[in-house]
């Protein structure tokens, strides 16, 4: 589905849950990952909202350097609203916020077996 004035960028390649990944695939996956949120953060320059899923658990876990994040951040345009998701961010990021919202998992499909899926999880 096309929206006009909306433009989505998403990973084209899953590593699966980082617990599962080898360090090679660790750090395979660290370079992709940062390469993406540098491309992404570039698309977003010259847009309203820029919405970063699950960015706090990528910095969280070392695929993307937070060094990286927050000069970006300092660098943003005046009219950019960012939109970081993700558990465990660091107090850092927190810092720079301007909304903190915390959401509490209650019920989830992986609790029954099913695993990550497209366009859902990921």
């Amino acid at each position: 589905m096309e929206i006009p004035g909306i433009q989505v960028a998403s990973c084209e390649r899953s590593f699966g849950f980082s617990w599962n990944m080898s360090q090679e695939q660790k750090a395979e996956a660290a370079a992709y990952y940062t390469e993406l949120f540098e491309k992404v953060w570039e698309m977003g320059a010259d847009r309203d909202v820029l919405v970063l899923d699950e960015l706090c658990g990528a910095v969280g876990l070392g695929f993307v350097p937070e060094e990286r994040v927050i000069a970006a951040l300092s660098r943003k345009p005046g009219h950019l609203e960012v939109v970081l998701t993700g558990r465990n961010p660091s107090q850092k990021l927190l810092e720079l916020a301007d909304y903190v919202t915390e959401m509490k998992m209650i019920k989830h499909p992986y609790e029954q077996g099913i695993g990550a899926r497209e366009g859902i999880e990921y």
